[in-house]
């Protein structure tokens, strides 16, 4: 516990630093997996390709994706960008299919009735199946946001500064206390992130909460089911 009461600037510098390289990949994995899940719901023969190749990203091993992603980008390998790249590749293999699915959700019958009431399709994405899909697609940004934190302490190995680099030193220099740390600051910055998350969600979408009226029925419900 010394090293931690020791440490706690550092451990704060290295949480701030881990969030600044999550933040960017998960906004930017869910903003890329958007328009990629809508073209895989929107033409059927190009789902099976735009899937596919999306769920190959996963399969790259992490740290073989980050000492190849400097030849592409001309980036030294040390990087925090190279690491930023590499985690929303990982994010967008991740949401792209739970993207398709969410504008799969939406009800052939609304985007009908939307047309004839005078929608164009592109007033029709913003304001119908993308609120509508909303739900869903925070589902699937909620696993990217808890994925992304975690592969983000792999660039520790590379000399990427992050929560990681409190595991390796823990290892090398044999600080059980320092690597725990890591963990579980790992740990509170993705629920963090989580919860944030659900907050703006039900910010945004509050049609996607059930009312008082529907809690209250289903309360009813479950009491009279105990009461049987």
């Amino acid at each position: 516990m010394n090293w931690l009461w020791s440490n706690l600037d550092l451990v704060g510098e290295l949480m701030l630093t881990h969030l600044a390289l999550s933040v960017p990949a998960i906004i930017l994995s869910f903003v890329i997996s958007i328009p990629i899940g809508w073209l895989a719901h929107r033409y059927r023969w190009s789902r099976g390709v735009l899937l596919s190749i999306c769920g190959l990203l996963y399969a790259i091993p992490s740290l073989a994706l980050l000492i190849a992603l400097p030849v592409v980008t001309g980036l030294r390998t040390t990087s925090p960008l190279n690491l930023v790249i590499a985690l929303t590749l990982y994010g967008i293999a991740v949401i792209v299919r739970t993207a398709a699915d969410a504008f799969d959700a939406v009800e052939p019958d609304v985007r009908q009735s939307a047309t004839a009431i005078g929608y164009s399709p592109a007033g029709r994405f913003w304001g119908v199946e993308l609120p509508l899909a909303g739900p869903v697609l925070l589902s699937g940004l909620r696993v990217v946001i808890v994925s992304t934190v975690s592969l983000a302490t792999i660039g520790a190995v590379i000399g990427v500064q992050s929560l990681g680099s409190l595991f390796t030193d823990g290892l090398q220099r044999g600080i059980q206390i320092e690597i725990i740390t890591g963990i579980v600051a790992t740990m509170v910055l993705a629920i963090g992130l989580d919860w944030a998350s659900v907050a703006v969600g039900r910010l945004l979408m509050p049609w996607s909460r059930p009312s008082t009226a529907v809690r209250r029925r289903s309360l009813e419900r479950v009491e009279r089911l105990d009461a049987a």
